[in-house]
């Protein structure tokens, strides 16, 4: 016997305008090969529309301030 029960796909979320903006908002110290690394790839990922990866990046690079890499 057969389902009747249809599925139906959810929306997807819409992010409040500006949050891309929020998550990936860092700037490379100067003179750091790392953050410049991070810096290209952070912005090859945003183009590709990874967002989720493009924050990695942005993360790495804010951390910076922190000591994890010089």
């Amino acid at each position: 016997m057969a389902s009747k029960h249809k599925t139906t796909q959810e929306r997807p979320i819409d992010l409040p305008v500006g949050f891309n903006a929020w998550l990936l908002d860092c700037a490379p110290m100067a003179g750091c090969k790392t953050c410049q690394s991070e810096w290209e790839r952070l912005n090859a990922a945003k183009a590709a529309g990874k967002i989720t990866l493009a924050a990695s990046h942005a993360t790495q690079i804010r951390d910076h301030a922190s000591g994890v890499h010089s």
